[in-house]
């Protein structure tokens, strides 16, 4: 199937229908799914060509609810063209975009209309947009979220750049009465200062002296914060990026006392350890850090449970030099991950042996990202109504992750050279094959995702 050519219908012998993989045919009909077919049935109600993948598994599209593009702004480290790409790459056929780390950040009405002119003509998936609460832009939240912004995001500690200050009680106090009633979502970047820091003793190019520095407590204190005002505003609040599993206990409580609360973790924090990471090995650097093997049993364990909702990328790349590779430096490297191509991937990898269906994978990796972001009306599933978005993917094919086939702009991640499960076939948006065989199609076919409370528009 040529990149950039329309679907009517397709069908496999594997397709995910509910919690049942059945052979079935999927009819599609103005970038909408019009319904799902017995294969037995199809031939009386198909009309034209069916496009045949034999036993490849078909799924709703993946949502990445957690990707930072920084453009425009730092196009040097991403940008829209090449992120879309990479997400197409890996079967996402829907990101949301984070509020940083672009310049100038989405705090404003002004500073969104400018990201959403950035992004014009360059995405190859579809694109929600994510905006930011600072200190003293309380005022600017309503008209973002009546422009269409999924939610919010802030941070209780240093973010890392300087135009995206973190948050105080006050400003958090001013933005939850704004964000009442609005149906939207406040997303936090769980860790705090402590009232005595951890000094950072020991060699830096260690990876066990940068862990030492942020402790299990920055984001158990953190997240003791975000629930009292979850609690007492009930407004939706989301932890975005939970590394450490010690707040599983009071996310439990929080959640049974009707806190409107959900929870993330990402793929590095299920796919990587403390212990086996290098010295010098700087591209493992994220904040919350990396932890122990461990407490990543206890994340998947959290997982199975629904303690944790859902599993995204957190794509935070950067240039090589910010990750300070000559001096091997963990205490000076840039703290973010480039993983979004292979989320997919990496999860069932580790997830396969886990026990984990290909539903469970459906539904933390698509549905309920897809609900955070209130694009579940017309994503994130194969409904007939809903968007044609599907991932063609053969789960277990493996591949290793090779300079070649990244799409990021930046090629360092700290999965190159790794042995992957489940390769990736093509992606299909709103009926449209996006990406095939290491091909794109030739002009991007995404659209913007402007979310208005109850419903959804496309620009």
């Amino acid at each position: 199937m040529e990149p950039g050519s329309a679907v009517s219908a397709v069908r496999s012998q594997r397709v995910l229908c509910g919690e049942k993989i059945l052979p079935a045919v999927i009819v599609i009909k103005e970038g909408k799914i019009h319904s799902v077919l017995p294969d037995s049935e199809a031939s009386a109600h198909v009309a034209g060509k069916v496009l045949d993948v034999g036993d490849s598994l078909i799924m709703p599209g993946i949502v990445d609810s957690h990707v930072h593009v920084n453009e425009p702004g730092r196009t040097d480290w991403e940008g829209y063209w090449t992120a879309t790409r990479a997400a197409a790459a890996g079967g996402i056929t829907t990101i949301a975009d984070m509020p940083l780390n672009t310049i100038p950040p989405t705090t404003t009405l002004r500073n969104f209309n400018e990201k959403l002119c950035a992004a014009t003509g360059q995405c190859f998936v579809d694109t929600a947009f994510w905006g930011g609460v600072i200190p003293g832009n309380q005022m600017e939240l309503k008209p973002m979220c009546q422009a269409g912004v999924a939610g919010f995001k802030c941070f209780l500690i240093h973010s890392g750049v300087e135009e995206f200050p973190h948050v105080t009680d006050a400003d958090l106090h001013a933005a939850m009465k704004q964000l009442q009633g609005t149906n939207s979502v406040l997303l936090f970047h769980a860790e705090q200062e402590l009232s005595h820091p951890v000094a950072e003793k020991g060699d830096p190019q260690e990876y066990s002296t940068f862990l030492k520095s942020r402790p299990d407590i920055m984001e158990l204190e953190a997240i003791h914060t975000v629930i009292e005002f979850c609690l007492q505003y009930q407004v939706r609040c989301h932890i975005v990026h939970l590394s450490s599993a010690e707040p599983l206990e009071l996310i439990r409580a929080a959640k049974q006392a009707g806190a409107p609360l959900t929870v993330e973790t990402t793929h590095h924090y299920l796919n990587l350890s403390a212990e086996d990471i290098p010295g010098r090995a700087t591209q493992f650097k994220c904040c919350p850090p990396i932890r122990g093997t461990a407490n990543q049993e206890l994340l998947w364990s959290a997982l199975k449970a629904g303690d944790i909702d859902m599993v995204v990328s957190d794509h935070s790349p950067c240039t090589p030099d910010l990750k300070c590779l000559d001096s091997g430096d963990f205490t000076q490297a840039w703290g973010g991950i480039s993983s979004l191509q292979f989320g997919l991937s990496l999860f069932w990898t580790s997830a396969s042996k886990r026990g984990f269906s290909f539903s469970d994978a459906a539904r933390l990796l698509r549905e309920e990202p897809a609900r955070l972001c209130r694009l579940d009306n017309q994503k994130g599933s194969l409904i007939p109504g809903h968007d044609a978005d599907l991932v063609i993917w053969d789960p277990e094919k493996e591949f290793t992750v090779k300079e070649d086939n990244i799409h990021h702009k930046n090629k360092l991640t700290p999965y190159l050279d790794r042995v992957l499960r489940g390769m990736v076939r093509f992606p299909i948006v709103r009926g449209q094959v996006v990406y095939s065989h290491g091909s794109f199609s030739s002009q991007p076919l995404g659209k913007h995702l402007l979310i208005q409370n109850k419903s959804t528009t496309t620009v």
